[in-house]
């Protein structure tokens, strides 16, 4: 017999977890997720979980370190209520930028994330859209990620009609722009940026053909929005016609709202893994949501069917 389907949903997102039970048919669960008045985190499960099979959602985004300690401490009261199965849903997931040794005596905080979910007892983890694919080799556990490629393409047939070129931000970018380009079957373009010396602006370089083009920059995500707007800036002067850009999550820190608003972008569309704030919220940016694939994977990990249908 199938053990019974939990949601549980930390502070971060509570919009997003609600959309997803929405689409599972399933009420959230009921847990309480406050602070003590010294603002540690006070976490208690409001209902029987005994043998069930629970999903924790918690974006790590800012505040960061809050997040991902209500997202540990759930765990923990989950594992100690004795849930059959705990699987942590992160739609973002912070640090993930820490992922290697780039120079001498850092850290690589990825991995201890990592070690510390596992930890806590997570026995699988869902993430969307991860910073660098080998974090999911970090984990002894299985690891799910799932890319918003869907949502892009339904977004592109219905809204863009001119012919498009999709361009990658940087080198780095370019699995994720192919897989795009090929089910839309157009170009790509790559940009090199390179800083001549020290303390002087990037220069950036647009490798591919994009003039008299719509173009469409795709990232995993926006933090301060500069390489962003200043790829936005080089499409321009190299003839494009109208400039788009996607990215999963909009952690959009700083003066990020500000540049965005003066670049040359027509749209930055973003998924809803992060929340946004009413003071961010600005005509250029289109917000759409990742709760159907987020809640189609949750509903397929329950079943024990295929998640890979969703990698495309």
């Amino acid at each position: 017999m199938q053990n019974e389907l939990k949601v549980f949903s930390g502070n971060s997102n509570p919009a997003l977890s609600e959309k997803i039970c929405e689409y599972l048919g399933i009420s959230l669960g009921e847990a309480t997720v406050t602070r003590f008045s010294d603002g540690e985190c006070r976490i208690k499960i409001q209902e029987n979980v005994r043998g069930t099979d629970c999903f924790v959602i918690q974006s790590t985004s800012p505040p960061v370190n809050h997040n991902l300690m209500e997202l540990l401490i759930m765990i923990d009261a989950l594992k100690r209520a004795s849930a059959a199965r705990i699987t942590a849903v992160i739609p973002y997931f912070g640090y993930s930028r820490q992922d290697r040794k780039d120079s001498p005596r850092v850290p690589i905080t990825a991995k201890l994330v990592a070690n510390i979910l596992e930890t806590a007892g997570a026995d699988r983890v869902l993430v969307m859209d991860i910073h660098a694919r080998q974090i999911q080799g970090f984990f002894d556990c299985p690891v799910d990620n799932i890319l918003p490629t869907p949502i892009w393409i339904d977004y592109i047939h219905d809204n863009i009609k001119g012919e498009i070129t999709v361009v990658a931000p940087d080198p780095g970018g370019v699995e994720r722009v192919r897989d795009l380009a090929k089910k839309l079957k157009a170009n790509i373009a790559v940009i090199d940026k390179r800083r001549p010396e020290p303390n002087v602006a990037r220069v950036y370089y647009v490798v591919g053909d994009v003039k008299g083009k719509d173009a469409f920059i795709l990232d995993d995500m926006a933090d301060t929005a500069g390489t962003l707007v200043a790829v936005a800036e080089a499409l321009k002067e190299k003839g494009a016609k109208k400039v788009y850009a996607a990215v999963t999550h909009g952690v959009l820190s700083g003066d990020a709202i500000k540049k965005i608003r003066e670049s040359d972008l027509v749209e930055l569309l973003m998924t809803d893994t992060i929340m946004l704030p009413d003071e961010k919220k600005i005509p250029i940016i289109k917000k759409l949501t990742v709760a159907p694939l987020l809640g189609e994977a949750i509903k397929r990990i329950h079943e024990e069917t295929s998640v890979s249908v969703l990698f495309i």
